[in-house]
């Protein structure tokens, strides 16, 4: 006998039309959801809402995965990591590149970095300059004192 799938691809239960709500059927691609929205930091209540069960269900059914929370995240890094090295290994040059950054988002993570370190300010471009250079006058010269006190800077210091 073939199961019945729905339009979301579940599997219909076998009282499905009958009398009271039907017992939901947890199948491991549901599972996997759950193991995989645990890893991405999703709250008990958010996880039942996207799988359309309530949060007794959910602890029910998955509490297996549930208890698993904290190494949820490091599972799934693990994972990918392994996925990446494979495919690598296999001769993907793209999948070389993503294992390197992630191996560098990896080292960022274990030296108490959440990112990399910020790049330095972009170069203005002849506009920005000349308003820059215009709000921070050259008191060496007679003009720039001049507009330096006008802007209500003393002479020996500079604005920021």
């Amino acid at each position: 006998m073939t199961e019945i799938l729905d339009l979301f691809g579940e599997p219909v239960p076998a009282n499905w039309g009958g009398r009271g709500r039907p017992q939901h059927i947890p199948t491991q691609q549901n599972r996997n959801k759950v193991s995989m929205l645990l890893a991405l930091g999703w709250a008990n209540p958010r996880i039942a809402a996207a799988m359309f069960v309530t949060l007794p269900t959910l602890r029910k059914h998955y509490f297996s995965e549930l208890k698993f929370r904290d190494v949820a995240r490091d599972r799934l890094d693990a994972r990918t990591a392994i996925t990446l090295w494979d495919q690598f290994q296999a001769g993907n040059v793209a999948a070389g590149k993503a294992f390197r950054e992630f191996v560098e988002h990896n080292d960022l993570m274990i030296y108490g970095q959440t990112s990399p370190p910020e790049p330095t300010a972009p170069k203005l471009g002849k506009k920005e300059q000349a308003l820059a250079d215009a709000n921070s006058p050259d008191t060496g010269t007679t003009l720039g004192e001049l507009m330096a006190r006008r802007q209500g800077v003393s002479v020996g210091e500079r604005p920021n």
